[in-house]
């Protein structure tokens, strides 16, 4: 509770200082003459709006558990919103849904305009998704000057543009194959049932066969043993935005069981966990995420905002990039889960236990316990019982697949390699629950797009999630569907 108390002041702080200085506020804006002046960096509203999302982002897992194929999706559908009524007021873009509707003229394309209609597309496709969390979505339009009653569906007015935009969005997606709604054969009124019936082959007790994924024991909150079942393992119906199908960049075969590849790849998962160092453990963490995680689509959301304040981007900037990285994200979740459901790959940690289970190796041991020698079948990844190994097949990995994309796609945004972020935490603390078991204050820097999304993946085998395969191929099929989304951003972009 207190981290989302922190977390959600520290969003109302910075919000509040953003919006309410008389020299820059956003309402002065909508009073103010038409002018083509936009604010930079954290002010502009795009930036602003990212913010909402990312806090609607954290709030979903706080309520629902981790779920990155769906919140990738809201992530993919709200910036497309702001991009499509974004382009109602710029002289050449085309939108992606809300097509039909006339463009505005060459003296109605300002800043004005822009920022009132992206806020009520984002408004409206925030409160349909992150419903939860309307009151806050709803403050946030106050802060900025705008009456969220406002449902005007007239496409003369910016406010009307941003709305009916939402509506043409959230009714196109409707059916796409997501069962957001419960619309699906056999749903029984449960939004994300599984429409498919997909059945592991084996069970959480019984392995049946070893080159099939095998589901895992959790822990909840009151310490009690559950099954999770494996997440939305029909991701790879739902309609992707800028690829022509979920199998367009499908990779070939993980390694077989017999294979001298797989036996050298699960050595170095083995070698990797007995050696793990305190960065070895915030790298895991970072990447990983803990409570209120955003995700990997919402990490390269927070990694975008990194470089719209380096860069000091307009509005006309962000709205671009995120909906080129977040359409990125949100399609490439949909290709990741073809490949995870079509070959239905065994994770580390039960072929660790097979590979190992007559020999002694030095691993993590639990909370509370360390690190020590034990029989290979006790082995297990570096993470805490309350999300013990991600609830699904392994290859290709999620992680490696989503930031090889985002990473690839700000790559081609920003013209060349350089990144410069970093982050500060302490190893362990979010994996060990007793500080004395925590270790030093690490600082991960990513000197490159490129640098940040193989340690992303590299960090998903240094965990114990993944073999190398899993990230090799990950990393390739998310530069893929990147290269691919590019050609249809700048098809809407229309410039040449």
């Amino acid at each position: 509770m207190g981290n989302k108390l922190f977390f959600y002041l520290t969003l109302n702080i910075f919000l509040w200082t953003s919006c309410s200085n008389d020299s820059t506020s956003t309402t002065e804006v909508n009073t103010s003459e038409v002018s083509t002046t936009q604010k930079k960096g954290n002010e502009n509203v795009a930036h602003i709006w990212a913010d909402a999302a990312l806090y609607g982002t954290a709030m979903d897992t706080d309520r629902f558990e981790p779920r990155p194929t769906i919140t990738s999706r809201y992530l993919g559908l709200i910036f497309t919103a702001i991009f499509d009524a974004w382009t109602f007021y710029d002289k050449n873009a085309i939108p992606v849904y809300a097509t039909g509707i006339e463009k505005r003229s060459i003296a109605e394309q300002t800043v004005k305009n822009k920022e009132e209609a992206i806020s009520y597309a984002a408004l409206r496709t925030l409160n349909e998704y992150y419903y939860s969390d309307s009151v806050y979505f709803k403050n946030l339009m106050k802060d900025l000057g705008y009456d969220p009653e406002n449902r005007s569906l007239e496409p003369t007015t910016a406010a009307g543009i941003g709305n009916l935009v939402a509506k043409t969005i959230i009714e196109r997606r409707s059916h796409d194959g997501a069962n957001q709604y419960a619309t699906a054969p056999g749903s029984k009124g449960m939004p994300y049932f599984d429409y498919t019936q997909y059945n592991p082959k084996n069970s959480v007790d019984i392995m049946v066969d070893l080159k099939r994924w095998q589901p895992k024991y959790f822990k909840n909150k009151a310490g009690k043993k559950y099954d999770p079942g494996c997440l939305t393992p029909y991701w790879q119906n739902v309609e992707p935005i800028a690829l022509d199908s979920a199998a367009q960049f499908r990779p070939g075969p993980p390694p077989t069981m017999d294979s001298e590849q797989l036996k050298v790849e699960l050595a170095e998962v083995v070698s990797m966990q007995e050696d793990m160092s305190d960065y070895d453990k915030a790298l895991v963490e970072f990447m990983r995420d803990g409570p209120l995680s955003v995700q990997q689509a919402g990490h390269w959301l927070k990694f975008s905002q990194f470089i719209s304040e380096r860069d000091k981007h307009t509005l006309d900037e962000d709205v671009k990039m995120y909906f080129l990285v977040q359409t990125t994200a949100m399609d490439g979740f949909i290709a990741c889960w073809d490949s995870k459901i079509y070959y239905d790959y065994a994770r580390p940690y039960a072929l660790v236990h097979s590979f190992y289970k007559d020999k002694k190796i030095k691993c993590w041991a639990g909370d509370g316990k360390g690190f020590h020698t034990v029989n290979g079948d006790q082995w297990m990844p570096y993470s805490p019982e309350s999300f013990l190994c991600p609830s699904f097949p392994s290859y290709v990995s999620g992680h490696s697949t989503i930031s090889g994309g985002c990473a690839e796609a700000l790559l081609l945004f920003t013209g060349n390699e350089y990144f410069g972020d970093s982050a500060t935490l302490v190893a362990g603390a979010l994996t060990e629950s007793n500080v004395a078991d925590h270790g030093d204050t690490i600082t991960l820097k990513f000197p490159t797009f490129t640098e940040a999304s193989e340690m992303a993946g590299q960090s998903r085998v240094m965990g114990g999630y993944h073999i190398q395969s899993d990230n090799i191929a990950g990393l390739k099929l998310g530069r893929d569907v990147a290269h691919q989304v590019w050609e249809f951003y700048q098809a809407h972009l229309n410039e040449k």
